[in-house]
């Protein structure tokens, strides 16, 4: 994509009931009302409406068994699957906000044990966000809020150990300059947690004139 201005691209990560939701929400409906207003659109992965979808909807719900490698490659898919979506928004001046990424991704597979590079490595390439806004919340705050436990991973420990990886993630992001990771204390009132993420996401609004880059191009371990 040449170096035109474009839509951005903003991810929303977090753990399991850190408010991912209802935040991007409040962002599409700010960017699309706002004084200067841009097209938005709002992507949630995994997208559930798709055969690959489906499975892993299955799989989250606990009402079939994959093994870890496998599932790991269909959320992957899933993401490749609207690739060239992004892409086309971007494109065309939208900007496009996604409700988990290729970053939830990794997390959750490296918690399990499995190998922190083989779990980025079928993500490269993908379309790289400009803003990741991770919404911070501690798994014992999360717990209390509605719906907490009733998907696989919405356990203490295993969001404790997701949002350890998830820390690596951002000071690899920090350190290679590739998009920008903010930290968002989201354990407050919705309406602190929305002015947070609107400041970090206002000067994107009228669009960005960069290219825009691809995920891990260049090893970040390294």
């Amino acid at each position: 994509m040449t170096a035109t201005t474009r839509g951005a691209f903003i991810v929303i990560e977090g753990l399991d009931r850190s408010g991912k939701s209802t935040q991007a929400a409040i962002l599409q409906s700010r960017l699309q009302g706002g004084e200067q207003s841009a097209r938005a659109v709002l992507i949630k992965f995994p997208d559930r409406t798709t055969a690959i979808g489906k499975m892993i909807d299955a799989y989250l719900r606990s009402q079939s068994e994959l093994d870890d490698h496998a599932i790991h490659l269909l959320f992957s898919a899933n993401r490749w699957e609207l690739a060239s979506t992004i892409y086309a928004h971007l494109a065309a001046g939208v900007t496009v906000i996604a409700d988990r990424y290729a970053f939830s991704g990794i997390a959750f597979s490296a918690r399990k044990g499995l190998p922190y590079e083989w779990c980025r490595a079928p993500d490269i390439g993908l379309p790289a966000p400009d803003l990741t806004l991770f919404l911070n919340v501690g798994p014992e705050v999360a717990r209390v809020r509605g719906g907490y436990g009733e998907e696989r991973y919405e356990m203490e420990d295993v969001q404790r150990g997701v949002r350890a990886v998830f820390e690596r993630i951002g000071e690899e992001t920090k350190r290679t300059g590739q998009g920008e990771w903010v930290e968002i204390d989201a354990s407050r009132e919705k309406d602190l947690v929305a002015e947070d993420i609107w400041r970090a996401v206002e000067p994107l609004s009228i669009g960005v004139v960069s290219s825009l880059q691809r995920l891990w191009e260049k090893d970040p371990t390294t």
